[in-house]
């Protein structure tokens, strides 16, 4: 597997991207400010994640999402730490990423990777969100905040 950022003139995967975020408004916002990383095996896209500069000497990791044929092989925990390493090699000093209330999954592999819980954002996915999202079985309502220095 290789990781590689995308170039300008390539499209960015958005039916994966869409699986870590239903909204093609907001991805499209993440993807003119950010820059789009997808993994690739065997000639296809298995993964992707967006490197999105928030504040001076922060970034935040966006829209992580692996190929459900793929999930399970370690292929999230290679792209967060990839992004991990970029954002380093690129100046930053804090690197932060959020989840859903309910990703249980999300929630264990970030901190498996050096991140710490900082916060809630309740209400978060409620007021950006027309429709009612569940994953696991549990409304996804509230944002969780994590972050590392990095």
């Amino acid at each position: 597997m290789e990781i590689r950022k995308l170039t300008l003139h390539e499209q960015p995967p958005m039916e994966l991207l869409l699986l870590a975020d239903p909204s093609p408004k907001l991805v499209e916002q993440y993807l003119k400010r950010g820059d789009c990383f997808v993994a690739e095996a065997d000639g296809a896209t298995i993964g992707v994640y967006v490197l999105l500069p928030t504040r001076p000497d922060t970034t935040e990791i966006v829209n992580v999402a692996v190929d459900e044929r793929h999930q399970g092989r370690g292929v999230g925990k290679q792209l967060v730490n990839h992004a991990i390493q970029t954002a380093k090699a690129q100046g930053y000093k804090t690197i932060e990423i959020g989840t859903g209330n309910s990703g249980v999954g999300q929630l264990a592999l970030y901190q498996k990777c050096g991140f710490r819980i900082t916060g809630v954002d309740r209400d978060f996915f409620l007021r950006h969100y027309s429709e009612e999202i569940y994953e696991n079985g549990i409304q996804v309502m509230d944002m969780v905040r994590l972050s590392q220095d990095i």
